[in-house]
């Protein structure tokens, strides 16, 4: 941060999320690469300041190179089916073994408590168990699976016990029958079903890759379940741990999980950058929550000026007078997504002209060019009709094609109501467009 104001303006933002997590269960699922290649290290300072911010942790963790490491060792020659082992004795054994000491990695790393450093005073504590009931994949299309399973049951009482008593809970990829077998599980089934039944706010998977991108490449930074799936619909467009990962968010959404994020374990301090940041730094996946279109309070201004003040910033938007919005608050239109304004739109009519002007149409930024710009549009267009309106005018610096595109055309100030044409800004020179209501 350049300066003292960077830091007081970060962490004021940061705290409706630190309100908004205390008491929340996130579930956090890694692989075993994470530990083996030492990030694991940085990872405990993330995970000890959300405890210490009221945080009920789960951690999952996965052993596939470990174990790999181990069979290599033995001349053993590792056996998977569309991705899923199978696991034999020999596998088994090997999984087992790296397990266990993964399990006691991961506690001696969370219980370093070295003076100055981020993990001083912390005196965690973590617990794990025999919280997983699995059951076999068993023979599918000829191939036996072996100990290979699935998850059957979590034993979510008791885990929330632990959490209860501000314990870490750390589950392995491992599950057990009551039979007394032990089954080979992937990580990112065991956190799916943990988060679920658990009712976690947040599932958060710590992945190979920044997280799931568009057709050029770049980063999506927000995907509804029915969006994910239909990314999943088209095979090879993603990595091979979006591939695994993406169905577990969608699944977990439809089963109650309120979040799930995609995260770049490669990134340092990518979990603080995703909670605690509105843009965030992954992918997050949500259930498929409609859109809220309705007229604006006094209590959505704050939102409002999260929308707005940016584009006033660039010069893309007039800058209004604070006061003046809150008198005018019943002209202005707000688009929410789950709670959050995310979109506004004005009208302001002219009965004698029987025109009106549409004003501060406005969306943010990580939810454009996804047509809520054209919802705002046709709301208002709708709006103005009720009213008797027969034109709509605008004046843009920036936006003008965009409104060209949706039939305004461009004219001039002289064809403003009088009114507005005394009120026109000649140093910015902003274009008139209009467009009539049919």
């Amino acid at each position: 941060m350049k300066n003292s104001q960077d830091f007081v303006a970060w962490f004021r933002a940061a705290a409706p999320y630190i309100h908004g997590f205390r008491g929340h269960t996130f579930v956090v699922a890694f692989g075993g690469e994470v530990v083996s290649d030492g990030k694991f290290v940085a990872l405990t300072h993330d995970l000890n300041l959300l405890h210490s911010l009221g945080v009920r942790l789960v951690l999952v963790y996965g052993a596939r190179p470990q174990t790999e490491g181990r069979l290599s060792q033995r001349g053993h020659v590792p056996h998977y089916v569309e991705g899923i082992r199978v696991t034999d004795a020999v596998a088994l054994e090997c999984l087992i073994e790296a397990s266990g000491t993964l399990s006691v990695e991961i506690s001696a790393l969370l219980s370093v408590g070295v003076a100055e450093s981020p993990m001083a005073g912390a005196a965690l504590r973590v617990a794990t168990g025999n919280f997983v009931t699995a059951r076999p994949v068993g023979v599918v299309e000829g191939v036996d699976f072996q100990y290979t399973g699935r998850v059957r049951k979590i034993d979510a009482l008791g885990i929330q016990r632990r959490l209860e008593d501000e314990e870490f809970v750390l589950l392995p990829p491992l599950g057990y029958s009551p039979t007394g077998e032990i089954y080979n599980l992937t990580v990112e089934e065991v956190a799916t079903a943990a988060a679920v039944a658990l009712k976690a706010a947040k599932l958060i998977f710590l992945t190979d890759a920044a997280g799931v991108v568009n057709g050029s490449g770049e980063l999506i930074g927000t995907l509804s379940a029915q969006q994910a799936e239909e990314i999943l619909r088209h095979p090879g467009t993603q990595g091979e741990d979006v591939g695994y990962y993406l169905p577990c968010a969608v699944r977990a959404c439809r089963q109650g999980v309120a979040r799930v994020h995609l995260l770049d374990r490669h990134r340092d301090g990518a979990l603080l950058l995703e909670l605690f940041t509105s843009q965030g730094i992954g992918t997050l996946v949500t259930p498929d929550i409609k859109d809220v279109l309705r007229s604006a309070t006094l209590e959505d201004v704050p939102g409002l000026l999260s929308v707005i003040e940016p584009l006033e910033a660039e010069g893309a938007l007039v800058k209004r007078d604070r006061v003046l919005l809150e008198t005018e608050i019943d002209r202005f239109t707000v688009l929410l997504h789950d709670g959050r304004v995310i979109g506004c739109v004005a009208l302001y009519p002219y009965p004698e002209e029987e025109c009106a002007e549409l004003a501060c149409l406005a969306v943010m930024p990580e939810f454009r060019s996804q047509g809520r710009g054209d919802v705002l549009l046709s709301h208002v267009a709708e709006r103005a009709r009720a009213l008797g309106v027969k034109h709509l005018f605008l004046l843009s610096a920036r936006a003008g094609q965009w409104f060209a595109e949706r039939g305004f055309v461009e004219t001039g100030v002289h064809d403003l109501p009088p009114q507005r044409q005394q009120m026109y800004n000649y140093r910015r020179r902003s274009k008139v467009f209009v467009k009539p209501l049919g």
